[in-house]
């Protein structure tokens, strides 16, 4: 319960101290709660579709995880080294362990109403089901951005922490979301399908892994509710607004 509360709470102190004494206990108390929180959200991700498919995503989102950390992992450890945070390699994992276990939680809490919108939302086989998945698309991509930001700013709360200069802690954190985002996107459409869609059958992965880009089913599932230039006006908008609220969040000494 105490290494619970430590993640939960994400307490600049108290992540410190896992930091600074990394251990093999820390380190799988992170994995079991990445397995259990993704998990647990990636089975109300594919509710929607079958039974079947949401065993499929309980597997494959964990998964997505384990994969994007793998590659990533002496990529970002090189770069907080290059970029004066004084972590080593270990210490370099463990925080972004942490900050993805939080992310799990925050996404294990909410699998409980997105399994319930699954279960009301129109089924597969009726008129009204490409809009059910494209809405369902874009409410979990929402989610799941909302549930990475909260995580990002606990673990931006820890490199200021310990690295020596707000520098360091700026430019690290902004080099491990760029990395992780570039290879977290594309390798979840590689996994896909993690929805299903209406008119394929459940599958563990696509017969065509490599055809299309996450970004394009975003754009066509935006498609369905506004037309192409007030797409590009919510997309602007929203950048502009994540920019700024980004660099207010940073500006400041602390984070509320």
């Amino acid at each position: 319960m105490k290494k619970l509360r430590t993640v939960l709470k994400a307490s600049p102190l108290d992540m410190a101290e896992w930091i600074n004494q990394p251990s093999q206990s820390h380190i799988r108390f992170c994995l079991i709660c990445i397995i259990v929180g993704c998990g647990a959200y990636g089975g109300s991700l594919g509710y929607w579709r079958a039974p079947v498919m949401a065993a499929y995503v309980a597997i494959k989102l964990p998964l997505l995880i384990f994969f994007t950390l793998s590659l990533n992992a002496l990529l970002n450890g090189m770069l907080s080294m290059l970029l004066g945070t004084g972590l080593s390699l270990k210490q370099s994992l463990l925080a972004q362990l942490m900050s993805f276990a939080l992310f799990s939680l925050i996404l294990g809490a909410l699998a409980p109403v997105t399994t319930f919108f699954a279960g009301h939302a129109p089924p597969p086989d009726t008129e009204q089901a490409y809009t059910a998945h494209s809405a369902y698309l874009l409410i979990h991509t929402s989610l799941i951005a909302y549930a990475g930001i909260m995580a990002n700013l606990q673990l931006f709360r820890l490199l200021i922490h310990v690295c020596p200069t707000r520098r360091a802690a700026v430019t690290t954190l902004a080099s491990w979301i760029i990395g992780n985002g570039i290879v977290g996107t594309q390798l979840s459409w590689t996994l896909r399908p993690f929805f299903g869609s209406p008119n394929l059958e459940p599958a563990f992965l696509r017969e065509d892994p490599f055809n299309g880009t996450f970004i394009e089913s975003i754009w066509r599932a935006a498609s369905r509710f506004v037309t192409h230039e007030q797409a590009i006006i919510i997309l602007l908008t929203t950048f502009l607004i994540t920019l700024f609220t980004l660099h207010r969040i940073i500006r400041k000494e602390h984070i509320l």
